[in-house]
């Protein structure tokens, strides 16, 4: 069992959430999150006021999957993302989930996760 976590533009919210589908993956958590890679900060002016905003809107995606999926998760996510030559577009982390257990049966591991 494995936790991936996909940090993403949020403009490819729509079309991941398709390409996971197509993949027979529909059980995930979306968040939104601010963060900062390697994008330059970007300036802007408020009532007359310059602001540079260095935390940018981003997506945290996270999809528990059996290990037959990690790949296919992965190549979901990968296909939406990636853009050759354009900066920020995003980062997954794969980690091992030790336990997981369903609350309203009590099932627990690879059951649990569906």
């Amino acid at each position: 069992m494995k936790l991936i976590i996909a940090i993403i533009q949020p403009e490819e919210l729509p079309a991941m959430k398709e390409e996971l589908l197509k993949k027979k993956i529909y059980k995930f958590t979306v968040s939104n999150a601010l963060g900062q890679g390697k994008e330059i900060p970007v300036h802007e002016v408020y009532r007359g006021i310059a602001h540079e905003i260095s935390l940018l809107k981003k997506v945290r995606l996270e999809i528990a999957v059996n290990d037959d999926f990690v790949e296919p998760a992965v190549e979901a996510i990968t296909t939406v993302a990636r853009k050759e030559g354009d900066k920020g577009r995003g980062k997954i982390f794969i980690l091992p989930i030790e336990e997981c257990i369903r609350i309203r049966t009590n099932e627990k591991g690879s059951e649990a996760i569906g």
